[in-house]
C-alpha cells in the first residue's frame, strides 16, 4: 500500500507541473456530469416517473456510476495502458520487480479527471438522499458504506478483466475494454426498463447493475428486486476473483514484443 501510494503521488506531482492542463481536464469532467444532469432533467420533465423511479433516485444511480468511475480513474487508471504496455513489450519491466504486476499496471497512470467524478458523483448521491425518505440507522449507514465500497470493487474489477483481454488480442488499443465501459453507461438507468437479454448482461455477465441499480434499489426500498442489493458484496468478490484469474492467465501467455 505504501509503494502504491508513493507511485500515485509521483504521478500526481508530475501532472501538477502543468497546472492549466490539470484545471482544464478537471473542468471538462465537471461539465460532462453537468450535461448528464441537464439531460436527466429534460427527460424527467417529460416523464415524471420512469417505471416507478423518480428523478432523484435515478440521479443517485448517475452519481453511483460517476463515483465508481472516479475511483477507478484516480487510483487505477494505469489499467487502460495495459494494451500499449503489452504491445510494446514494456510489461517486461514489471515482471522483474518485486511488486505485484497487477498493482504496477494499475499505478502506472493517474487519471486526475477521476477526482472531479468522485466529487460530482458524491454530490449527486447526497442530493438524491436529501430528497428521499430513508430511515437511517447505524446498521443501514454501515450497510450503505459496504455497498458503496463493493460497487467500486466491481467497477475496478471489470476494468481489469476487460483490459486483460488484450493479452489475447495483441492490440495497442484497449478497444474491447472501452466497448465494455460504454455498455456500463446503461447502468445509469433502472435495470427494469431494459429487455430480458440486456438485464441478464447487466445483472450477471457484466454485473454493472450492482454498481448502481441494485444497491440504490435496496437503500431506497424501491422495486420488486430490492433484496438483490444485499448481494452486492458477493458480486464484488466474484468480479475480483474473475478479474484476477483472467489477468493471471493472460500473464502466463505473455511473450514480450521481441527485439
Amino acid at each position: 500500500m505504501r509503494l502504491y501510494l508513493r507511485l500515485l503521488g509521483a504521478h500526481f506531482r508530475s501532472m501538477m507541473e502543468y497546472e492549466t492542463d490539470f484545471l482544464i481536464l478537471a473542468a471538462a469532467t465537471v461539465l460532462m456530469q453537468v450535461v448528464n444532469i441537464v439531460f436527466l432533467s429534460a427527460l424527467f420533465a417529460k416523464v415524471p416517473v420512469l417505471n416507478g423511479w423518480t428523478f432523484w433516485s435515478v440521479l443517485m444511480m448517475f452519481g453511483a456510476v460517476a463515483l465508481a468511475e472516479g475511483v477507478g480513474s484516480l487510483f487505477f487508471d494505469g489499467m487502460w495502458s495495459l494494451a500499449w504496455q503489452i504491445n510494446r513489450g514494456e510489461l517486461d519491466y514489471f515482471l522483474v520487480r518485486p511488486y505485484p504486476v497487477a498493482l504496477q499496471v494499475s499505478s502506472a497512470a493517474l487519471g486526475i479527471n477521476g477526482l472531479s467524478n468522485i466529487v460530482t458523483g458524491g454530490l449527486m448521491i447526497a442530493a438524491g438522499l436529501a430528497h428521499s425518505a430513508v430511515d437511517w440507522t447505524p446498521w443501514r449507514v454501515a450497510l450503505a458504506v459496504l455497498l458503496l465500497l463493493s460497487s467500486v470493487v466491481i467497477k475496478v474489477s471489470i476494468n481489469l478483466a476487460t483490459n486483460a483481454v488484450c493479452f489475447w488480442l495483441n492490440s495497442p488499443s484497449p478497444m474491447f475494454a472501452f466497448a465494455m465501459h460504454q455498455v456500463g453507461d446503461l447502468a445509469r438507468f433502472p435495470l427494469s426498463i431494459y429487455p430480458v437479454a440486456l438485464k441478464a448482461v447487466l445483472g450477471v455477465v457484466l454485473p454493472f447493475a450492482f454498481i448502481s441499480f441494485f444497491p440504490i434499489a435496496y437503500l431506497l426500498d424501491t422495486g420488486s428486486s430490492q433484496w438483490v442489493g444485499l448481494l452486492t458484496p458477493v458480486a464484488a468478490v466474484y468480479c475480483a476473483a474473475v478479474a484476477a484469474l483472467i489477468f493471471r492467465r493472460g500473464l502466463r501467455r505473455y511473450e514480450s514484443a521481441g527485439n
